[in-house]
């Protein structure tokens, strides 16, 4: 093979690797955005936005097939989106059951 193939080739992969990882890039886009309104006081909000960001990886891990889902496959797929299922489910409960300060 000659050098500019095999640099075509690096390429390549490297465009793929960026591609795959779009669904994780979105979740992870989701989790700042929750952390930043964490930190802004905002924690209701972030523990939502955050809420959400788990079912949204859980709904991306459930219809993506696996070789398109990136970082998000961590063990099988029941047991991704089951966990993730409940984890997003449960911070959402936490999130709309507490009354915030001062009501």
């Amino acid at each position: 093979m000659t050098d500019d193939r095999v640099d075509e080739l690096r390429r390549a992969r490297r465009i793929h690797g960026y591609i795959v990882n779009i669904p994780f890039y979105v979740v992870l886009a989701l989790v700042a955005v929750a952390a930043v309104l964490v930190l802004l006081d905002r924690w209701r909000r972030g523990a939502f936005v955050f809420g959400s960001a788990l079912l949204v990886a859980g709904t991306i891990r459930a219809l993506l097939p696996t070789p398109r889902v990136g970082l998000l496959q961590i063990r099988s797929r029941p047991f991704d989106v089951a966990t993730m299922a409940v984890l997003g489910a449960s911070v959402l409960w936490l999130a709309t059951s507490i009354d915030s300060l001062g009501s």
